[in-house]
């Protein structure tokens, strides 16, 4: 049986909260609305002008639209947003857990079918950046760009690192969750520390069983049919998805990509103004300019 979302009621409520906190960082109004999908009605979060330039956004695992959205304000005042919630990865989102089978790309496309979006570009952020790559293989004809900010199921970091920078400090803050065992934990993965952001993922660690599963990595046909134009950002110190190692295989692959390292950063960029704005910066000119 599959384990559930949310531990129980009481850690929705807590998570529903966070939610709200961050849609308040958002700049601007934002606008909720429900599609049909084959597994259920999926919540799908839109902010920016209504004739922006349109970009579907999806966000990294346990989290949620509205914490994604809220580190790309720079990019509202031009670009149309359109956030849906992933299943099983949010409190907005479908009560459970897809296969690693097309269900994730087959997901999305539904979520599209139902907003009457036949071609738009995608980004995609950790797990986010595994579900757009799967469903950009599977339909490319619906993605003309593709943009993947330290995203899953391309290259795996090493599993001792895994073992004992992640889960030992996991392990230890489950059992004692105190702040100094939740910066243990956390420090691998976050370039800096960020009160909401950390106070978020500690509960989240406790609200939300963890789901141990990994995305499978991309076999290199899969890549091959990236055929739309592709940037691809990692980080330098990421141990879940190393940077370097993603814009070897992806650059070597993907016929039309524009890859890059991001320096001195975990697989959890800064959360500041300046990267806000230097990311901004790298997708508006990719978005908006037909010769790349």
């Amino acid at each position: 049986m599959a384990k559930p979302v949310f531990r129980n009621a009481a850690a929705r409520k807590r998570m529903e909260e966070w939610y709200e906190r961050f849609r308040r960082r958002i700049p601007g109004p934002t606008e909720s609305r429900t599609v049909p999908t084959r597994f259920g009605e999926s919540h799908v979060l839109f902010a920016g002008p209504e004739d922006g330039v349109p970009l579907v956004c999806l966000h990294a695992m346990r989290t949620g639209s509205a914490h994604f959205v809220s580190e790309l304000g720079p990019l509202l005042d031009r670009v149309r947003i359109i956030a849906p919630d992933l299943p099983g990865q949010s409190v907005r989102g479908l009560d459970l857990r897809l296969p690693f089978d097309d269900s994730h790309a087959r997901w999305l496309l539904d979520v599209l079918d139902g907003l009457k979006l036949d071609t738009i570009p995608l980004f995609g952020v950790s797990w986010g950046g595994y579900v757009a790559r799967q469903a950009a293989a599977i339909a490319p004809e619906r993605f003309p760009r593709l943009a993947l900010l330290v995203p899953a199921g391309i290259v795996n970091g090493s599993h001792w690192d895994g073992l004992t920078r992640m889960a030992i400090p996991w392990l230890r803050y489950r059992w004692s969750p105190s702040e100094k065992n939740l910066r243990r934990f956390l420090d691998p993965l976050l370039t800096i520390w960020d009160d909401d952001w950390a106070r978020f993922m500690g509960e989240s660690l406790v609200d939300m069983p963890m789901d141990l599963r990994i995305p499978p990595l991309a076999t290199d046909d899969e890549l091959k049919r990236l055929t739309m134009p592709v940037l691809a950002m990692g980080a330098s110190d990421d141990i879940s998805f190393p940077g370097a190692a993603m814009v070897r295989r992806l650059g070597s692959l993907v016929p039309h990509a524009e890859c890059e390292v991001i320096p001195n950063c975990k697989h959890c960029p800064p959360t500041t103004p300046e990267f806000r704005q230097w990311l901004a910066d790298r997708i508006w000119p990719f978005l908006s300019n037909p010769t790349r």
